[in-house]
């Protein structure tokens, strides 16, 4: 919880149309409890590859600030609150970044890719991790059949 007293809410994105209705979901659930909503987006590459060449640290976090921004405006479009959200982006394995977030959150909401291989599988690396270290309970949401 945070120190102000008031309900922290956490919600992965990261861009994809999974993550947009995770988001939708987290701010209907935000605004229902009036808590603060923040919106975590995380980033890498692989230590050993670097950045690709012509390549800026400033043009990827430029790409990754505005895919943040067009996740918020889908969701908003599609129904969502219109609620001032805290944006956080951080580097690292997405999985990791959202365990850390969690950390002073009372929930962590994230979206489920679910592209597993073997029947059963119905959530996603990432969400699979997080429901299993994350430091608040979890919110898997998964988007309706079909859609």
């Amino acid at each position: 919880m945070t120190t102000s007293g008031t309900q922290l809410a956490i919600v992965g994105v990261d861009g994809s149309a999974e993550s947009v209705t995770a988001l939708k979901w987290a701010a209907h659930y935000a605004a229902g409890c009036k808590a603060t909503l923040r919106a975590v987006m995380a980033w890498h590459y692989p230590s050993a590859a670097g950045l690709a060449p012509g390549v800026t640290p400033k043009q990827v976090d430029d790409e990754v600030r505005q895919r943040m921004s067009d996740a918020l405006d889908k969701a908003i479009d599609a129904g969502a609150p219109n609620a001032d959200v805290e944006r956080q982006i951080g580097y690292g394995h997405p999985s990791q970044v959202l365990v850390d977030a969690s950390d002073d959150a009372d929930l962590l909401i994230v979206g489920s890719h679910g592209h597993g291989r073997f029947t059963g599988m119905l959530v996603g690396s990432v969400s699979s991790y997080c429901v299993a270290h994350a430091h608040c309970p979890v919110v898997v949401v998964r988007a309706p059949k079909g859609g």
